[in-house]
């Protein structure tokens, strides 16, 4: 620490020796002799009262505080060389994210411009005040600057943008309300009339309703059937019954207490068909909390009590197992309900394949009356019962169906029609009309799909 202090005791020594009078110098203030090696030594003498020795003092303590403000100085220089460095991170990371925006500014809320414009404003302060502290100014700061001017620009033209999509997605949205309250009017004009069959016959079907796939979440259980007991017993109107597989053979059935229930797959009974006891079809029904299939061996009627589990058997001697509908293999016997009652059609040899259509009694679980219909089998999809009417389907394109035959059990009337519906998917197995509802569910290549029937009542 010597060193710079001689150093800046030199100008001030200088300066004090040049101030001394020149009579000074000759009057025996500066006086000369030679060493012992010959060379020539000057002695000076300055008088005490000439040497400034509170301006040494005063510049010893003035190099003192330069040299403490030099370090703090240099503190400060690595404090800020630390912020910036991290700033400049950050700052990165920012243009990154403003970039993102300009990629995809429909994935982002006015929330995120908002935030963004906030760190714009402490980068902005955060330069000013770097500035200010080194009291100068660099092509760096004006870089700076000049980055994240234009960046605040892009936020503002991007917030732009989105409020334009953001009107556009309202725009969208109000179009999909109005499609929604058509659909709702819609099915407002399929307000079923519960057990009133004073009309004309079916208008209408609704759009299909996919629930979804069945309670097994396996597409290949392509074949089974689903809907509701058609006459409910009392604590079970909402209660609803599934059986799928990978054949067109029947050997379970699944009950749930209620539509939710049915969503989350949680059954409350389980009936697993015994050996002898197996089915084949798919067109089952449940009615009266009694399951009403097809047997294989031998062929005929059998239905499932589904309180006591009692079984019961019936053969319907002219039924031909060589008939089935066009979806399916043996789909032989199926059964159907409506407003009046309990029903299963068949073809036979005699009818040469067109559907015969027989009143079943309940208790004897016998045919009760037959009729002879116009309806090939084997070129409807599947066929079922409404206030008395037989009604028949068949294919008109993959995602197409109509019902287009009709028979009325009452007047012996049958009539051609066509009343095209939508399907969810090209094949299915299962049609059935469930009275108490006045639906019809579909099981549709393995989805639960229904529709509301309207009736002509004009």
């Amino acid at each position: 620490m010597m060193l710079p202090i001689l150093l800046l005791l030199l100008p001030v020594l200088s300066p004090a020796l040049a101030w001394i009078p020149v009579e000074d110098w000759e009057s025996g203030n500066v006086t000369a002799s030679v060493g012992d090696s010959g060379q020539c030594v000057c002695h000076v003498y300055v008088p005490d009262t000439t040497f400034p020795a509170d301006r040494v003092q005063h510049m010893q303590q003035v190099s003192k505080d330069l040299i403490l403000e030099v370090e703090i100085q240099m503190d400060k220089m690595v404090s800020y060389e630390g912020k910036l460095e991290i700033y400049l991170k950050e700052l990165t990371e920012l243009t990154v994210r403003v970039a993102m925006l300009q990629s995809s500014g429909d994935n982002y809320i006015k929330l995120d411009f908002e935030l963004l414009r906030i760190e714009l404003r402490e980068f902005d302060a955060l330069v000013s005040q770097l500035r200010d502290s080194l009291n100068s100014s660099s092509p760096l700061f004006d870089s700076l600057y000049t980055e994240i001017h234009n960046m605040t620009l892009i936020v503002n033209q991007l917030e732009t943008y989105d409020k334009t999509n953001l009107n556009v997605i309202r725009f969208e949205f109000a179009k999909l309300q109005k499609k929604l309250e058509e659909c709702q009017k819609e099915q407002d004009s399929f307000k079923p009339d519960i057990g009133n069959c004073n009309h004309t016959g079916i208008m209408s079907l609704s759009k299909p309703m996919v629930v979804q796939v069945n309670a097994h979440l396996n597409g290949g259980y392509q074949y089974g059937g689903w809907g509701k007991d058609s006459k409910p017993v009392r604590g079970y109107e909402s209660m609803y019954f599934y059986g799928a597989y990978s054949t067109p053979h029947v050997y379970d059935f699944y009950l749930y207490s209620d539509y939710e229930k049915l969503i989350l797959r949680s059954n409350f009974k389980h009936h697993h068909l015994p050996n002898g006891w197996e089915g084949t079809g798919n067109n089952y029904i449940v009615h009266g909390n009694t399951i009403y299939y097809q047997h294989n061996t031998p062929f005929g009627m059998t239905k499932l009590n589904l309180t006591s589990s009692k079984y019961d058997s019936r053969v319907i001697p002219a039924a031909s197992q060589r008939f089935s509908y066009r979806y399916a293999d043996n789909q032989n016997l199926d059964f159907a309900a409506d407003e009046n009652g309990l029903w299963v059609m068949y073809a036979s040899e005699e009818s040469m394949g067109k559907i015969v259509l027989a009143k079943l009694d309940e208790k004897s679980f016998g045919i009760a009356d037959e009729w002879n219909t116009g309806a090939y089998k084997e070129l409807a999809g599947n066929a079922f019962m409404a206030c008395g009417v037989m009604y028949a389907t068949r294919s008109v394109d993959l995602n197409t169906e109509e019902i287009f035959y009709a028979f009325d059990t009452k007047t012996r009337e049958e009539k051609q029609l066509n009343i095209r519906f939508q399907k969810f998917q090209e094949k299915y197995t299962n049609l059935d009309y469930n009275p108490t509802e006045q639906k019809l569910y579909m099981y549709n290549n393995g989805y639960y799909v229904s529709y509301n029937v309207k009736f002509n009542r004009e």
